[in-house]
This record gives C-alpha cells, structure tokens and sequence, in this order.
C-alpha cells in the first residue's frame, strides 16, 4: 500500500473515527463566504474598535491547517488558502465539549478545515476568527514535512510540486508572477491587432526550427507523427491565407539534453506580421518589455543573481560577427577562416569538430566568447545565412539573414527574422537541409512540401519572432533554473535514477 508508515496508518485511523461520528473527512459541497485576505480586508475596523471584537458578525473560511497549537480548552490555529494566512482561535465552549475533545485528537497540521465566526483581535494584536463552529473539509494523511526544515531537497520539490507549494509561500508567487505575465502578454498582442490563433500540436514533418523531435504514433491514420518542435511553418501558412498579424502562446517539444535553461517540453509565443520588418519586431519587443515592467511594477534595473540588469530602452544592438571580435576579443582576421577558427579553439582548449562547417564554427566562436556576456539585453543582428534557413536573405549581402538573436544575463530569449517567402529559395534551402541530415545532421529541417506548396500561393512580405516565455519568466522573478518557472518540469524516473546511481558506483 502507498500509505504504510506508522504515521500516515494514524492518520488514516483518524479519518475512520471522524467517519463514526459523522464527520466525512472528504467532503463534498463545502463553500466558503470569503478567503482569509478577506477577512483581514473587510475586517480590519475591529482594530479600532473599544471591545476588539465585532460578534455581530459572521464569516466562514476555508484552509490548510499550517500551525496548530492546543493550550487546554482551547486551540490556536493558522490556516492557509490562496489568499493568505489566517489565525483562528477554538475552544471548548464555543464549538462544544464533546466535538472539541475529539477534534482535538483528530484534526491536525495538514488537514483542511473550515471555521465559522466572528471577527476579534488578540492580546497580542491579531486580527483573528473566533470559531464558533469547525468542519473537516479534507483529512491530510500525508504529514507535511517538519516546520523548520521544511522541504529542502531540490529534487523532491520538482517531483512533488504540490507538496513544494503547499510548504514553500515563494513558489506559489512565481507560479501566480508567471501566470501574470502570460496575461500581459497576451494582452499586450490583441490592443495591437493581433489575432490569437492555435496550430497543431502533432506534425507529420518535423520542421519550423533545427532541433530533435519526439515521435509518437497515430493509430487510426496508420502513421507516424512528430510533436512540434515550433509552429513556425503552421503560423506562416495562416499568413498565406490572409490574416495580416497573427500569435500563438505554444508548447514546443525537443528531444533534446535538460539544462538549467531548456526543458523537453517549454512554453513560447510565437507572432508573424505582414508588412513589417525584423527592425519592427525588436521595436516591438522593447514596447513589450515597457509595458511588462510598468505592470508588474518593476524598476528599470531589476536584480538577477550576481546581475543588476539595467532593462532601459532602446536595447543595445550588434551585428553578429562585429560582436564575436567586440564582445569575445576573438581577432577579427580568423573570423572567416574555417582551419583559424579550429586552431584557435584548440588553443583556449575547447573540444571542436574539425568536419564541422564555417557557420557552425563561427557559431562555436559566439557561444563560448559572446553569449555569456550579454547579461544587459542585447539584440544580435546580421546572422549568417547557413544557420537561418527559414530566414530572408538581405539583399545587401546575400550570405547574411535579415535576422535578429534577443538576449538577457546570457540567455537566448528571442529570435526573429524578415521571413523567406520566396518558394524556389525556400525549396532549394531544404534541399540543402536534407543534404545536412542525410549526413547525420539529426536537427536539420525535413523537406515541408505542402509548406513550398503553401508559399506559391503567395506570403506577403512578413517579419516574425519567437519568445521563450519560461525563460522570459526566469528574467522577471529572478530564477536561476527553468525548472523554477514550470510547474512540472521533466525528471528522470526515480528508480532509473537509482539504478544509474547504483552502476555508478
């Protein structure tokens, strides 16, 4: 059984014996008039008041029991719902001898109740609820972990959010933070015209971004199918079919290695806009971070870790190989020089493959030396265009993509670019891609045909850009691990764990 140590055999004991008396631990159809931050509101004139108490009132609230002290015929107890916390005070007279006695024996920390009474305060000044009746709502067979201590095991927190939320108040306030920046977002996109769209979640190709996919299997087409990697190619298609400014807030999925920035399964919004340019979209975004700022009341330089990061518009703005030799110290004359940039790498002692191309060498460079310097928000412009194969061509230079990188305490955030909507270049970059992956590329893009297809009827000239909304989140409430900033993060299984544990030693 799942609940077999000596503790949780009481509880459940516990729960029988309320059972026999009439009490269902597990209630149904149980409401409450208001929440503890309520009662604290709507209450606070009793303060003022000469005898300190208003019995003339009544309130019902609802919460788990955090702290419980018995003191004789009496009992203090703080409870928590979403809202807040709540000080109750119960004794024998008020609720009655006999239920007293036996709640005093079978209601503890970690069970949730709701009491009914009237506002009072304390000797010591809290605005408190003397109960004049207390029900069971959910009997906890669970003992909450030991108050001090509390939960501290990072590993068992993401494993078992629920129990981390209910013990540690700072979590909850990053889950409701990120759920307040979704908001703005979203809200932000539709005052300026854009429409909410959703695309498909399963793909048959496998394609919008350079990354491993999950694979499942469709039973009744018979076929297989690919968790999206993006809806770049999905979203483009909406475009082709005439709405002009169109975003989806999305779940991506890739196959890919867990790090303290990237989960298999992440959250991005992704927006396209017809008749627009990648200039725009990192206008845009500056707008964005203006109004996130303004309504999450945060100054223009917000802390994050070791940082202060100074969050004042307009961004700093670098051509990508002006910032490998700039930012990196890297010497502008290896730059472009495929066997340079190897020996130079072997030389700072970093592991390199010597087949790998030109781009993805120059790609190497800005990594190690650049990436982890852009702690002030920074865009990085002027990509190659062997590593932006969805992105237009600048006409200035055809071997450089009208593209943009968007950065913050050495993080990706944000990619956009002037979007490709040329068909036959389109083709001819795929083609190109399956050449990369028919020599063991695993993340180049699969040949999209319905996309070509799409991209003959005509796509307006279009700018789009994607943003890592976890990693957005992580910014703004200052979490150092992507697994802060989701509610149920990805884990290995514990008794793989344990088993690698064990073939370790």
């Amino acid at each position: 059984m799942i609940f077999d140590n000596q503790y949780e055999k009481q509880r459940i004991e516990k729960a029988e014996k309320l059972k026999e008396l009439g009490h269902n631990p597990y209630g149904h159809n149980i409401k409450r008039d208001t929440t503890t931050a309520e009662f604290l509101k709507t209450y606070s004139y009793v303060k003022d008041l000469e005898e300190r108490k208003d019995p003339s009132k009544e309130a019902k609230v609802c919460g788990r029991i955090k702290f419980l002290r018995h003191m004789g015929k009496a009992a203090f107890m703080k409870i928590e719902d979403q809202s807040g916390i709540l000080q109750i005070y119960v004794n024998r007279d008020s609720i009655g001898a006999d239920w007293f006695k036996e709640a005093k024996k079978l209601i503890e920390v970690g069970d949730i109740v709701c009491a009914t009474g009237y506002p009072f305060v304390t000797k010591t000044g809290e605005l408190s609820l003397h109960a004049s009746k207390l029900d069971i709502a959910t009997k906890a067979i669970k003992p909450l972990p030991e108050k001090f201590h509390g939960l501290q095991d990072k590993e068992l927190r993401y494993r078992q959010r629920y129990l981390d939320m209910i013990m540690n108040k700072d979590v909850k306030e990053v889950f409701k933070k990120r759920s307040e920046i979704v908001s703005i977002v979203r809200e932000f996109f539709e005052d300026r015209g854009f429409l909410e769209v959703e695309t498909p979640m399963m793909h048959p190709i496998a394609g919008g971004a350079n990354a491993k996919p999950f694979i499942t299997h469709h039973n009744a087409l018979g076929v297989d199918r690919y968790l999206r990697i993006a809806p770049e190619l999905y979203l483009k298609r909406v475009i082709v079919g005439g709405f002009e400014a169109v975003f989806e807030i999305n779940r991506n999925f890739r196959n890919e290695g867990m790090d303290h920035t990237h989960n298999p399964e992440f959250t991005m919004l992704e927006y396209y806009w017809a008749y627009h340019t990648y200039e725009d979209l990192m206008k845009l975004t500056e707008e964005l971070f203006e109004v996130l700022l303004s309504k999450l009341d945060l100054p223009q330089k917000i802390p994050y870790g070791e940082y202060e990061i100074d969050m004042s518009t307009p961004f700093r703005k670098i051509k990508f190989f002006d910032s490998i030799v700039e930012i990196g110290g890297v010497p502008r004359n290896i730059i472009y020089d495929r066997e340079e940039i190897i020996k130079y790498l072997k030389e700072k002692e970093i592991e390199v493959d010597e087949k790998a191309s030109l781009s993805a060498l120059q790609t190497e460079l800005f990594d190690e030396f650049v990436e982890p310097k852009l702690i002030n928000p920074t865009f990085i412009t002027h990509y190659p265009i062997a590593i932006s194969p969805l992105a237009r061509r600048s006409e200035e230079d055809p071997e450089i993509a009208e593209r943009f990188e968007f950065f913050i305490a050495g993080k990706e955030i944000a990619n956009g670019f002037n979007e490709l909507n040329d068909p036959l270049d389109q083709y001819e970059r795929f083609k190109k891609q399956l050449e990369a992956k028919a020599a063991g590329d695993e993340e180049a893009h699969e040949m999209d045909e319905d996309f070509i297809n799409a991209l003959g009827y005509g796509m307006p000239p279009t700018a789009g850009e994607g943003i890592g909304i976890d990693r957005l989140v992580m910014i703004l409430t200052n979490q150092h691990s992507i697994r802060d900033v989701i509610l149920f993060p990805a884990m290995k299984p514990l008794n793989k764990e344990k088993k690698d544990e064990k073939e370790d030693k």
